[in-house]
């Protein structure tokens, strides 16, 4: 394998070291793993909504194994309108949590400073905003609303209260996320015109078909509650329940739920905000079994005062492995488990290095495969890409780290000590509108524009 050294790099390129996470992780004398926000008394939590996405952040919060501080939290409420993840919730909770199947009880109670909002995303925009206005503080699961007027009403409620908010966005904390950041404003790609990132997916439970393992009925889940004040109502289905991704009445299709997530991690990378238009395709060709939205989608989002086109693909139907690239006047950075840059052999920056034979564009520039001593060594060695958009983990101080465990302990650092969460209103309303603009335009087949002076869809 040949090596690069260091001197024959790009100048900048190497010396570009890799973020830390935005709660740093650090050993205390005794070499346990310890939070640098170490408080004496615990921040009481409740959580609304014990389904799949609720167990898992309940679980990470709490988790102090790899090396994971202790949060210093306390569980005190449980929301659940199903009996049985009611039950299996406050197992998890511990002994101070309080059951509750009215999500208003919980917050209007004494002993609860924040809550975790992990419903369907129909209840998103309503909780959160009672949430507010009692100043709970919210980490609310993503999409952050399921409508336009929902997005605009929760980020008022937000913005009038003191409460601190976090959108469920846990790519943010991702190391190679960060590092692409500084890659990118570094000048290391040239000028930016063109984006592409995809979602594949294709077994029954990614697709959406899933079920919870027991045996549902009106006697254990509060369906009326389950629905609530605006969906079309329907009669009691254990299959829109389990599956309400498929259903217009209480998801947001393959725009909320899967193009958010990398929308966001652009939206992080370079600070796009909400794109002046959006044109989206698409349709339900293989998951035929009486879900309403596509199981394929594109959506093509403009952004000229930027001079670049964003566009997204994504299947239900296939699970090839595919990336995020971003593709720039000299260079491109392709972003899944590694994170690669490849020179444009048209390149005039890297010109004369390519001619010299510095630089050879059939190979990767730079590979980041750990956040370790040896990621600022440049290899053009060929590796495999394998797409992974880093949900689950990362590496903080060369140690893996989850991601959601993160994202969590910064929304609870920043109730603490104050500060802005990286996932705070404002992006997750540019997350919200720009899901929103594409799921409007494949519903109307026509191409939409954002009017910022009205905040409406045109």
């Amino acid at each position: 394998m040949k090596t690069i050294r260091r001197r024959d790099f790009l100048t900048g390129i190497a010396s570009v070291p890799l973020l830390g996470t935005s709660l740093e992780i650090q050993k205390d004398s005794t070499g346990s793993a310890a939070s640098t926000q170490v408080e004496k008394d615990p921040l009481r939590l409740g959580i609304i909504g014990y389904g799949k996405r609720g167990e898992e952040l309940l679980g990470a919060s709490m988790d102090t194994q790899a090396d994971q501080a202790d949060l210093n939290i306390e569980y005190r409420g449980v929301c659940e309108i199903n009996d049985l993840r009611l039950e299996w919730g406050l197992a998890a909770a511990g002994s101070e949590a309080r059951a509750y199947t009215n999500y208003l009880d919980l917050l209007d109670s004494n002993d609860i400073d924040a809550v975790i909002i992990a419903t369907p995303d129909h209840w998103h925009a309503q909780i959160a905003m009672d949430a507010a206005l009692r100043g709970k503080h919210i980490y609310l699961e993503k999409c952050m609303t399921r409508t336009v007027d929902e997005a605009i009403s929760l980020r008022d409620a937000v913005k009038r209260s003191a409460v601190v908010f976090q959108l469920g966005h846990q790519g943010r904390q991702r190391d190679l996320n960060l590092k692409a950041r500084q890659l990118i404003a570094n000048g290391t790609l040239g000028k930016l015109t063109l984006i592409e990132t995809t979602t594949n997916r294709n077994d029954p439970a990614d697709g959406w078909k899933t079920d919870g393992g027991d045996k549902l009925s009106v006697d254990n889940v509060n369906w009326n509650q389950f629905q609530g004040p605006e969906a079309n109502k329907q009669p009691f289905s254990p299959e829109r329940y389990y599956g309400w991704r498929n259903y217009w009445d209480y998801g947001t299709g393959m725009s909320g739920d899967l193009l958010s997530n990398e929308f966001d991690v652009i939206n992080s990378i370079l600070d796009l905000g909400i794109p002046e238009s959006a044109i989206a395709t698409g349709g339900l060709y293989h998951h035929l079994d009486g879900r309403e939205v596509p199981d394929v989608f594109q959506a093509a989002f403009e952004y000229p005062h930027r001079a670049l086109t964003l566009l997204y693909s994504g299947t239900l139907a296939s699970g090839i492995p595919r990336g995020t690239l971003f593709m720039g006047t000299d260079a491109t950075l392709e972003l899944g488990r590694i994170l690669s840059v490849w020179v444009d052999k048209q390149s005039d920056k890297y010109k004369s290095r390519i001619e010299s034979g510095i630089i050879d564009p059939s190979s990767p520039l730079v590979n980041y495969l750990k956040p370790l001593d040896s990621v600022d060594a440049v290899s053009s060695a060929t590796s495999k890409y394998f797409a992974d958009r880093g949900l689950d983990m990362t590496y903080s101080g060369g140690r893996a780290v989850n991601t959601t465990y993160l994202h969590l302990a910064e929304w609870l650092h920043c109730i603490r000590s104050g500060g802005l969460t990286s996932c705070n209103i404002d992006r997750g309303f540019e997350e919200a509108i720009t899901s929103h603009m594409a799921t409007l335009s494949f519903q109307e087949g026509r191409k939409v524009k954002w009017d910022h002076e009205t905040e409406t869809i045109i």
